[in-house]
This record gives C-alpha cells, sequence and structure tokens, in this order.
C-alpha cells in the first residue's frame, strides 16, 4: 500500500519547480533580469537567421551552421525561459507531469544537439583553412545537410535515452524539484528507485557525446593553428584567427558551464542552478553577439539592412 502511495511518477500530479531559494524582494529583480535576457535571445538570434537567409553573401556553410546554432538556442532556450518567468509571480510553480517530461526532452535534444553542430563548425573551419583550394567541393550542399541532419538525430537518440530513463523511474512522496526547470539530476533526487544502472548508463552516454565531439573540435583546432602559423601574410593569419576566435568563444561558454555543473557535487544545488542559468540562457544570449561583433561579413549585412530601412521610412 505504502509503495502506490510514494512512487507512480507522484501519480501524474505533476511537479513543483523550486527555482533559486531566494528572499521574495529579489523575485523581481531576477524576473527583470529573465525578460533582459531572454529578449536579447529572441532579437539577436532572429535577428541573426534574418540576415543568414536574406543576404545572398552569407549563403555559405559556415553561415548555413550559424543559422542553425542560432535556431537550436532560440528553442532551447524557449523551453526554459517563459516556465521560469511565470514561476516568479506563482505561488504554486507548479509544472504538469507531462509539461516536465516535454521540458526534459526538447532541452536534452536541443542541448546535446548544439554540441555535436560545434563539432561540425569546427571541421567545417579546419576544411576551409586547412584545404581551401578543395573546400567548395569537399564541404558540399549535401555534407552540410547531412552533419547538422546527423547532430539533430544524435541529439533525439540521447533525449529519447535520457528522458526514458528518467522517468520510468519511482518517484517518491516529494514532488519538489530544487531546479528552476525540469532536468536530470534535480528528478533523480526524488527518485526511489535504485539508480545504480541508470547513472552508469546516463555518464557512458555523456561520454559518447561529450568525447567525440571534443576530440573532432581539439583536433581541428590543432591544425588549423598549425596552418595559420605557416602563413606568410600576417592579414590571412589575422582573418583565419579572428573567424575562429568566435567560434572557440561560443565552445568555451557552452562546455564550460556544462563541465562545472556536471563536476558540482550534488550537495550544491544552487551552484548548479547558477552553472544551468550560464548554459541555458547566457550562451544563447552571447553566441549572436559574438559572432555579430567579431564578424565582418555580419556587420556588413547588418549596415546594409539597416541602411535600406532607412531609405524606406
Amino acid at each position: 500500500m505504502s509503495d502506490r502511495g510514494t512512487s507512480n511518477h507522484s501519480e501524474m500530479t505533476g511537479f513543483v519547480l523550486v527555482g533559486f531559494r531566494v528572499g521574495p524582494e529579489l523575485h523581481l529583480l531576477l524576473f527583470l533580469l529573465f525578460v533582459l535576457i531572454y529578449a536579447v535571445i529572441l532579437l539577436g538570434n532572429v535577428g541573426m537567421m534574418t540576415l543568414i537567409m536574406i543576404d545572398p553573401r552569407l549563403n555559405t556553410p559556415m553561415y548555413f551552421f550559424l543559422g542553425n546554432l542560432s535556431f537550436i538556442d532560440l528553442f532551447y532556450s524557449s523551453v526554459i525561459a517563459p516556465k521560469a518567468m511565470t514561476n516568479f509571480w506563482s505561488e504554486s510553480k507548479s509544472i504538469s507531469f507531462a509539461g516536465c517530461v516535454a521540458q526534459l526532452f526538447l532541452f536534452a535534444l536541443f542541448i546535446v544537439t548544439e554540441g555535436f553542430l560545434l563539432a561540425a563548425m569546427a571541421y567545417d573551419r579546419f576544411l576551409a583553412i586547412c584545404n581551401p583550394l578543395l573546400y567548395s567541393v569537399q564541404m558540399s550542399t549535401r555534407l552540410c545537410a547531412q552533419l547538422v541532419a546527423g547532430s539533430y538525430f544524435c541529439g533525439c537518440v540521447s533525449s529519447v535515452l535520457q528522458t526514458s530513463m528518467t522517468f520510468t523511474s519511482s518517484f517518491c512522496a516529494s514532488r519538489a524539484i530544487d531546479h528552476f526547470y525540469c532536468d536530470t539530476r534535480p528528478l533523480q533526487r526524488l527518485s526511489c528507485s535504485d539508480l545504480f544502472v541508470q547513472k552508469v548508463v546516463s555518464f557512458s552516454l555523456s561520454g559518447l557525446i561529450i568525447l567525440p565531439t571534443v576530440f573532432v573540435i581539439i583536433v581541428s583546432y590543432l591544425y588549423i593553428v598549425s596552418t595559420v602559423l605557416r602563413m606568410r601574410s600576417t592579414e590571412g593569419r589575422k582573418k583565419a584567427f579572428s573567424t575562429c576566435s568566435s567560434h572557440l568563444g561560443v565552445v568555451g561558454v557552452l562546455y564550460g558551464a556544462v563541465f562545472f555543473m556536471y563536476l558540482t557535487p550534488d550537495r550544491y544545488p544552487e551552484l548548479s542552478k547558477m552553472a544551468s542559468l550560464c548554459y541555458s540562457l547566457v550562451t544563447p544570449m552571447l553566441n549572436p553577439l559574438i559572432y555579430s561583433l567579431r564578424n565582418k561579413d555580419v556587420k556588413e549585412a547588418l549596415r546594409k539592412l539597416l541602411e535600406k530601412k532607412r531609405m524606406i521610412l
């Protein structure tokens, strides 16, 4: 009788998102911060996708990947931010069981897809800088589409496994998730099941995602640095490093926050929340800024678009 009372996925009634453990006087400040960050995410990523679609000069593999990166950033932040902002003013702070499943599934899908996409972008830069004469042949439209589709496929497989493992566990009477969205680690704290197998599979899955993507990025940039240092032209070296530094900045912010979160001991949930905030909202906000501020093509496309609008007005 007690087993039935303490499991069955909290009797399918849903969960409570505890959020940040701060006083009520800071709720308004946090709400305004989330609104500001989310507004910049919407403006930056929608703007980046619009520029890439309307400017013919940005019709290249690099910007095809960048457009997909903006799409991913826009959608996985949208999985988190609206519900988090609503809960600042909600007394119940509840999320339905189906809503929690959907949030975990979509976030896991997009965040893993982004990791593989960043590896594909590193490979693209490797071909562009190390094999410039063969670049247009090697990085064909078909290969670009395959790399992006493969990234989404890996994200989907990982998300299905992670979500199914998490929600086939039995949950105890407590429904309070000590986080501002549904994530694997805080949900595991509510589980009454033996999580040994789940944690082994989850750790193995993380290794299969992180190790290949980090390996591709590191090897690609070792070749890139070696090639750039052999360039005689100072202008060529500057252009190559400028292009690559934007990508490295994005990789550093995302992987730095992810590693910090998963290396933080489980007894410090507030630190995990701060790391989660970095890669769920701060990273999608910074990505379009990093690429637009350090990219001459993007700045030129934006300048021409603004000039056209002024002429129309």
